[in-house]
């Protein structure tokens, strides 16, 4: 959700920067004159000497009561969207603790990070991954993982996932004690520099 409105909020920001900059950039190098165009009665800068905001349309509402308000209501609606996103932005999303179930009506919790380096340290074990970078998202009712695997020039994509699944993240769920982990695994390949043959 919050990737989604992340890529919303610059979508929307960069489409309306981008459109002001090409109308102040049509009004400031007055193309509509050099180039022979009649610009619509709506465009906000007629020519070179224009300004942003005329003395008329500064003042317009500034006797009428309601305006004040209206301003204020907006701009704190404004700064509190924004504080919500700057927050969301911040919020941590790893997950710190899982709850295990111990079998005996008690249970634990189990660290999070604990559980990621386990999980890297067995996928880094396997045949063909040089590194495996595992983070534990989402809840602590629905656990998620987020892997990262680089892979040696000789691995087989196929294979390093079918191991990763049925070994590695196998065990952390039984570790844990969840039914089901889902996983959004990333694979990349070492760098290495090609082998010259004589």
């Amino acid at each position: 959700m919050l990737r989604t409105v992340n890529r919303l909020l610059l979508g929307l920001g960069g489409l309306a920067l981008f459109a002001l900059g090409g109308a102040a950039l049509v009004g400031g190098l007055d193309l509509e004159r050099h180039w022979d165009f009649r610009l619509p009665g709506w465009w906000p800068f007629g020519g070179p000497d224009d300004v942003i905001l005329t003395d008329g349309a500064r003042t317009r509402f500034r006797d009428n009561g309601w305006w004040w308000p209206v301003v204020l209501a907006a701009l704190g609606v404004l700064l509190a969207l924004l504080l919500w996103w700057l927050l969301s932005q911040l919020r941590r999303h790893r997950l710190t603790a899982a709850p295990v179930d111990s079998g005996d009506g008690v249970g634990g919790q189990l660290r999070g990070r604990a559980l990621e380096d386990a999980v890297a340290a067995e996928a880094e074990a396997m045949d063909g991954v040089a590194r495996a970078r595992i983070r534990l998202m989402g809840r602590p009712a629905a656990p998620r993982t987020r892997a990262g695997l680089r892979l040696e020039p000789h691995a087989r994509p196929a294979t390093a996932l079918e191991r990763l699944s049925r070994e590695a993240l196998r065990h952390a769920r039984e570790s844990a004690g969840v039914g089901s982990l889902p996983a959004e695994v990333r694979l990349n390949a070492v760098r290495h520099r090609a082998r010259r043959v004589t």
